[in-house]
């Protein structure tokens, strides 16, 4: 029996639609687990491989770019050629770059590997989404949806105490190399479980409009905003870096503009920067996954290196801020549901106020209870995420423009990989390299957590001026924070 295509709401899920969301599930597990397991391995393999602090940032910058650009054609192939076999592809490329990755003797190989595996990650990831939106409809692509949130979460709380155990059995030269295996009999599972269970492929006789020159053109922006931080460059070349920047980002627009007059479908519609709630939340969203991922990843290295916490210790310390990101996003839509597009501002100003306060815990406080209170924080610090970001999506998703509303999801979701990219790169950058130079932990950590704590404060601003342009849209008192009385809609829910 094929799985149920009709949008209306249906109470439970059939046999094979139960089978597809399987799938789905155990792809988005498979792929979104790698990064939060190897954030706790990377004092191990930078060990292990003698790695330099540009190797360990493309290590674990490369991955979300190469995910990010991969995702907007991979929806595009999927629309045009189906879905399943590339899934089948995707997953199967990552996970046969495990096994590279988990047997690379030399750091510019793991580099490529997790280059690989990015473009892996995002090509699954694009054909799941457009999975769960064919085959389901209603309430229940609602809870579908929200199901693949929910593993995303369960994935960012199972993978710091998993790969802290892994290295505690096996020790860490060997420890960081299994980690990377563990992605393979879950992916191989996986692979078996697509070819059975997925749709079959329905082929478009419409070409798919891949446009690599704009692709091209938002990989050259990404990598000039991401190289100064890998190799600092002087004055000079941070000022011929921002010229750079500037004239591919004229580049962009400019193309993007003459693609779609052509009659084509562009990387970046024109009409989603027009809409400013569209625009503005997509910033927040960018602020916000950029500073977690990157804090997150600064925060592991502080805890083993700086405090001398083992792999399983730091992750433990990290685990409260998957957990009630997990639970606070199961539970935003009735926060939504009171305080309306308020609850962004709010989830992101606790957030930015958390790393604040971890830097001045860190600068001040004493090393035995720094543990303790970074903790603490971290419970904080998730629960605001899990509170805004799927509200956030909700609010940018239902101002995408009639004519970009396709794509307008997958823009979202490249945009926030692209700012993960960015941000890794930068602030490990600047706490590998404090600490290279000879400058102590706890101040390289303050200077690495005050930054994260501006960028939030950004998308706080943000945040605030969307629900403006949101309000002044729609003449909805509740987008621009007042209370809302009725109950969100299905995608708020998700």
């Amino acid at each position: 029996m094929k799985p149920s295509i009709s949008g209306a709401p249906k109470e439970r899920f059939d046999a094979a639609g139960r089978r597809v969301l399987l799938v789905c599930v155990a792809g988005g597990f498979t792929t979104l687990i790698d990064q939060s397991v190897l954030n706790t391995s990377i004092p191990a393999l930078r060990e292990s491989l003698h790695a330099q602090p540009a190797h360990l940032q493309w290590i674990v910058a490369g991955y979300s770019l190469a995910f990010g650009l991969a995702l907007v054609p991979g929806g595009r192939l999927g629309d045009v050629r189906g879905r399943k076999w590339f899934f089948v592809t995707g997953l199967a490329l990552f996970t046969a770059v495990s096994l590279l990755s988990a047997t690379a003797t030399e750091p510019w190989v793991l580099v490529a590997a997790r280059l690989l595996q990015g473009a892996g990650a995002g090509l699954v990831n694009s054909q799941m989404i457009g999975t769960i939106q064919d085959v389901f409809g209603g309430q229940l692509r609602a809870r579908a949806l929200g199901m693949y949130a929910v593993t995303g979460g369960l994935a960012s709380a199972l993978g710091p105490p998993v790969g802290g155990a892994v290295l505690a059995a096996v020790g860490p030269e060997q420890g960081w190399r299994l980690t990377f295996l563990l992605n393979v009999p879950f992916g191989l599972a996986t692979v078996v479980l697509a070819a059975r269970h997925l749709p079959r492929p329905r082929p478009s006789a419409r070409q798919a409009d891949l446009d690599l020159v704009g692709l091209l053109l938002v990989a050259a922006l990404t990598l000039t905003l991401m190289l100064p931080f890998v190799q600092p460059p002087g004055w000079t070349g941070w000022l011929v870096f921002a010229a750079g920047a500037g004239l591919l980002l004229a580049a962009l627009a400019w193309w993007q503009r003459r693609y779609a007059r052509a009659g084509r479908q562009p990387l970046i519609h024109p009409a989603l920067t027009r809409s400013r709630p569209y625009a503005l939340g997509t910033a927040v969203a960018m602020a916000q996954f950029g500073s977690s991922i990157a804090a997150g990843l600064v925060l592991t290295m502080f805890l083993q290196d700086g405090l001398g916490l083992s792999p399983m210790g730091a992750a433990l310390v990290a685990l409260p801020s998957a957990v009630s990101m997990g639970v606070a996003s199961a539970l935003a839509w009735r926060v939504v549901q009171r305080f309306g597009r308020r609850t962004v501002t709010a989830g992101m100003t606790c957030s930015a106020l958390v790393m604040l306060a971890g830097a001045l815990v860190v600068q001040w406080g004493p090393a035995g209870a720094l543990p303790w209170l970074l903790a603490a924080l971290q419970l904080l610090g998730g629960a605001a995420i899990g509170v805004m970001g799927a509200t956030n999506q909700a609010y940018v998703l239902r101002h995408a423009p009639a004519e970009a509303a396709g794509v307008s999801g997958a823009i979202l979701q490249m945009a926030q990989r692209i700012a993960a990219a960015v941000s890794v790169s930068a602030l490990s950058g600047v706490y590998l390299r404090a600490t290279g130079g000879g400058g102590g932990h706890r101040a390289a950590y303050t200077s690495a957590s005050v930054v994260c704590a501006a960028v939030a404060g950004l998308a706080v601003l943000a945040s605030v001026y969307a629900g403006r342009a949101s309000a002044d849209r729609e003449g909805d008192p509740g987008a621009a924070g007042a209370g809302r009385t009725r109950k969100p809609d299905a995608t708020t829910r998700a």
